[in-house]
């Protein structure tokens, strides 16, 4: 960084032989106009505004081309032909620095031209010792994350007489306030004075303090009236440090310097602003941090602040400190538990580099420690947190201490409202919790956001861990009731934002980022002397926020102990049907088809009948259709469905009746019975609203996405593979807007098959690894366990059988231990296939009856009629003169095919019959009906069946009679 700041803005500068003018957009080489590219202009001048600071190459990109993504390649371009405009490098001439990894920095002497001729050297390193003028203390290598304070405060300072730096314990007041010091020396005559108000306790020595850090000697009692004597007609900046403590003292003599010096200016540090006249207030936040690591590289984590803090610190005290990828991203993350706040950051990274990594974060993990000990020369109050964080506590009246630690009950941010219900009792009242809550807040012992909306207030996380420790200490019993009233208040925030259908379509805005709370209050709840009818509630009524924020696993955890705590008030609830109905919903998604799913969703609609609820009854019965529908037993599904239409047509409404034919279209797209299945999913189409996150979340998924998706498949089965790939795009995009990763996933999964069907893998390889990706990501294990079957069909579909067997094996197995059987038929249709590549025909054979059997068995008569085609070429490939059979089989295919409406098989059965006739000598009979079915056909014709079909038709007048009939080309590759 640059021993001093050269700010040309708008005015000429020199450098060289070089002359710049910013505003006349103009570069000249001894007075003659230079050709130079506007971009490579902006460069420049980016970089001399600010000689001898390293400007990163984030900062430069946004500076030149703000409105525009641009590739670090295009600034390496530019940067290139700056330099050799320039001449850089040429006989010794150096203008532009490389900082190898970190960005760029203006290196020559640059002068304002006609300013005093001495020139302003701009240097990369600092001068070793402090300045011999001014008295400020050393500054920092590099001030870190705050370019922007310091050039808003560099140019505003002169203009006004006071300006107040306030922040919280450890933010970097100091540090800030040292470096404009050092950087407003020149400005001043080298006149900047520092007075370090830390060491003083006594408000009365504030002038004694401000004159001695002048010069100033003081023989009278009245130091203040000295002061002003010899400040009335000087021009000087007063840098007072730490005015917290002595903030009525300070606040007191400031003004009165204000008024009597008007050339002298002020630069204060303090917790709170001094509220006097005139003063300009600066509110110093946080270093900027990663909100969340996840998919960051290791140059965008060390472009933040606050990470390099703490590598600039950790690597300082232990130099063979790693610092790969994992490892940074273990820090950002230290980095947002810390807030971003500088102290705490500098003292865990020394922790980090004697101890290590995993030491330091167990012990974050179990306890924020405020014990651990920074720079041996740092002043005592800011040796360790419980040192700074004593030094704030100690200041405050006793109204603002007790609010301060009862506030440390709250886990994130809160509101007033939440304040005053739970920091208030018969020994503090709401006005006074209100007014400490003021005072707190200016004094930066609580944050507050306005932008967050009601729940703009929240503790740092080393603040609320001093508070709590010291609520413990001091009043457990008062920490207790504080506990006590804040899990109270959330279960009545809950039931004020729940909408009348116990969604959260009216209410989010109140309980954006309340998720810690929500966990806080149900813990306290559920503990042992916590209160049980209480936590039944809480547990009940804080479901749509779990599955809002897709925390299934955390749900189904809270669910289970609330129903394990029902009694007979709750029996029988409306508590008791939002705990079934999530917990069933949850396990289902999260561990897979159990007996508990059906016991606990059952449960739930028994109660909604027995309350006569027909919309609860609704919102089960399609929970149960589903659970039935991915354990394989279609009837049962089908039986939820007439039921769900029941309901639906009692209640008269668009959206139940939308709900309801969704229901039963899937059930007869799996029965087998296509036309049906339009009919009633198109309706549901018709009639539902369109989706919306709050509807999907009552729901548990996106009734009308589901239908979409649903639709889709039925209309590739019809013979409109056109519309069933637009349906499955529309599907898949409209679900990953919807952020709720249930319906997410079942668009996915269900377009995947329209996708390998109509032959677009490129598609299907994209739309399985957002599966993979969702699945993973919540922890669904059902749909993590098909991942492996789907990865298998894919390597099937080019070919590599060897590696189809091992995956789609191991997902069949994993899938039935989870009984999801909504898969298990295709995946045995696609293992099928790779036993018949592998030479394994007798075990191709046993499978494929057993399929067979178990798809009438269950209802699931959507595949017979594949699978039957499929049978039919295993048999010939173990016995080709089973003519008969194979004919009979492919005869049977071709029936039932048209039975169902399903023209994809019936084209599939069709091709193989005109093969086998081909065979046979039978070409006119095989063209006859290949051109009858796919007169049936109006699009799809890209599609890999129809090329397949038209290019058998075409050979057909070339086929040698009584040529014989190989494995089907077909069983290959579908």
């Amino acid at each position: 960084m640059a021993e001093t700041s050269s700010n040309p803005g708008n005015g000429r500068v020199a450098f060289g032989p070089f002359t710049l003018s910013p505003g006349e957009r103009l570069l000249a080489r001894g007075g003659v106009p230079v050709d130079i590219g506007g971009r490579s202009l902006d460069l420049l001048t980016a970089l001399v505004e600010q000689p001898g600071k390293v400007l990163s190459k984030r900062d430069l990109l946004q500076r030149v081309w703000p409105d525009v993504v641009v590739e670090d390649g295009s600034l390496r371009f530019h940067m290139a032909a700056l330099r050799k405009i320039l001449g850089d490098g040429v006989d010794g001439a150096r203008y532009v620095n490389t900082q190898v990894g970190v960005g760029y920095a203006f290196v020559a002497t640059v002068t304002h031209v006609g300013d005093e001729p001495a020139a302003v050297p701009a240097v990369i390193a600092r001068p070793a010792g402090p300045p011999t003028i001014g008295k400020l203390p050393t500054r920092m290598r590099r001030v870190l994350g705050r370019d922007e304070d310091l050039r808003f405060l560099v140019d505003r300072l002169d203009a006004h007489p006071l300006f107040t730096i306030v922040g919280a314990a450890g933010v970097g007041k100091t540090t800030l306030a040292v470096e404009i010091g050092h950087r407003m020396l020149p400005d001043f005559g080298g006149r900047v004075h520092f007075v370090d108000l830390g060491a003083l306790e006594d408000p009365a020595l504030v002038p004694s303090a401000i004159a001695n850090a002048l010069g100033i000697p003081v023989q009278a009692d009245d130091a203040a009236t000295v002061v002003l004597g010899h400040l009335r007609h000087e021009r000087l900046l007063l840098v007072i440090d730490n005015c917290e403590h002595l903030i009525d003292a300070v606040s007191g003599n400031v003004e009165r310097i204000c008024e009597a010096a008007p050339d002298v200016r002020i630069l204060a540090t303090s917790r709170e602003p001094l509220r006097i006249l005139g003063e300009h207030v600066h509110w110093l936040g946080s270093l900027g941090y990663p909100e969340n690591v996840s998919g960051l590289e290791l140059e965008a984590l060390t472009a933040f602040p606050a990470v390099q803090l703490f590598l600039e610190r950790a690597v300082a005290a232990n130099s063979s400190l790693e610092t790969d990828l994992p490892a940074v991203r273990q820090i950002a993350e230290i980095c947002r538990r810390l807030d971003g706040m500088a102290l705490p950051i500098e003292l865990t990274a020394v922790r980090v580099a004697m101890h290590g990594m995993d030491a330091t974060l167990q012990l974050l993990g179990e306890r924020f420690s405020l014990g651990w000990t920074g720079r041996r020369t740092a002043v005592a109050r800011q040796q360790t947190l419980q040192a700074t964080l004593d030094w704030s506590y100690d200041l405050l009246p006793e109204v603002e201490r007790r609010t301060l630690e009862r506030l440390s009950v709250f886990l994130g941010a809160f509101s007033l409202e939440a304040a005053l219900e739970v920091v208030a009792d018969e020994g503090i009242d709401p006005a006074s919790v209100a007014a400490a809550l003021d005072e707190l807040t200016a004094k930066s012992l609580v944050a507050i956001d306005r932008g967050r909306g009601p729940n703009a207030y929240r503790l740092l996380e080393m603040t609320r861990a001093y508070a709590r420790e010291k609520l413990q200490a001091n009043d457990p019993v008062a920490a207790r009731a504080a506990a006590h009233r804040h899990a109270a208040y959330y279960l009545a925030l809950l039931e004020d934002v729940l909408a009348p259908d116990g969604s959260l379509s009216n209410g989010t805005v109140r309980i954006v980022g309340q998720i810690g709370n929500i966990r806080s209050a149900l813990a306290t709840a559920f503990e042992p002397d916590g209160d049980p009818a209480l936590a039944v509630r809480l547990a009940a009524i804080s479901t749509p926020v779990f599955f809002n924020m897709s925390l299934l696993g955390e749900c189904r955890g809270w669910c289970a102990r609330g129903i394990a705590a029902l009694d007979e008030e709750t029996l029988g609830t409306a508590w008791e049907y939002e705990l079934q109905a999530a917990l069933g919903l949850a396990l289902m998604f999260t561990r897979g088809n159990s007996d508990a799913v059906e016991a606990s969703l059952r449960r739930a609609l028994d109660i909604a009948v027995s309350q006569g609820d027909a919309r609860k009854q609704l919102r089960l019965l399609g929970r149960l259709h589903i659970f039935h529908e991915r354990i394989g037993d279609y009837q049962t599904a089908h039986d939820w469905a007439r039921m769900a239409l029941d309901v639906a047509e009692a209640l008269g409404d668009p959206e139940a009746i939308a709900v309801a034919s969704s229901l039963s279209g899937i059930s007869f797209h799996l029965s087998g019975d296509q036309e049906q299945a339009r009919d009633h999913l198109e309706r549901a189409v018709r009639l539902a609203r369109p989706s919306e996150r709050w509807r999907t979340l009552h729901y548990g998924f996106d009734h009308r996405n589901r239908s979409i998706i649903a639709l889709a498949r039925t209309f590739w089965l019809l013979g409109h593979a056109d519309r069933a790939r637009r349906l499955a795009a529309d599907a898949v995009h409209e679900a990953s807007g919807l952020d709720h990763p249930t319906t997410y996933c079942i668009a996915l999964i269900w377009a995947l098959p329209v996708y390998i069907a109509t032959g677009d893998l490129t598609k299907a390889a994209e739309t399985l690894e957002a599966f993979e990706a969702v699945a993973q990501v919540n922890a669904f294990a059902p749909y993590m366990a098909a991942v492996g079957g789907l990865r298998g069909n894919q390597a099937l579909q080019h070919g590599n059988w060897r590696e189809a067997l091992g995956w789609i094996e191991e997902s069949l197995a994993r899938l039935r231990a989870a009984r999801y059987d909504l898969l298990t038929t295709s995946f045995s249709t696609s293992l099928t296939r790779a036993l018949m590549l592998a030479g394994r025909s007798g075990e191709a054979l046993e499978l494929i009856d057993a399929t067979i059997a178990r798809c009438a068995a269950n209802g699931e008569h959507i595949y017979t009629p594949n699978l039957l085609r499929i049978k039919a070429g295993i048999v010939i490939a173990r016995e080709p003169d089973q003519v008969p059979l194979v004919e009979a089989l492919l005869d049977e295919s071709l029936e039932l095919s048209r039975q169902q409406g399903a023209r994809a098989w019936e084209l599939r059965a069709a091709l193989d019959i005109a093969r086998l006739r081909a065979g046979q000598g039978r070409s006119a009979d095989a063209a006859a009906l290949l051109r009858e079915v796919l007169a049936g056909f109006t699009e799809g014709f890209d599609t890999v069946d129809l090329r397949e079909a038209d290019q058998l038709l075409k050979a057909l007048g070339g086929t040698v009679a009584g040529s014989r009939l190989d494995v089907p080309s077909s069983f290959a590759t579908r």
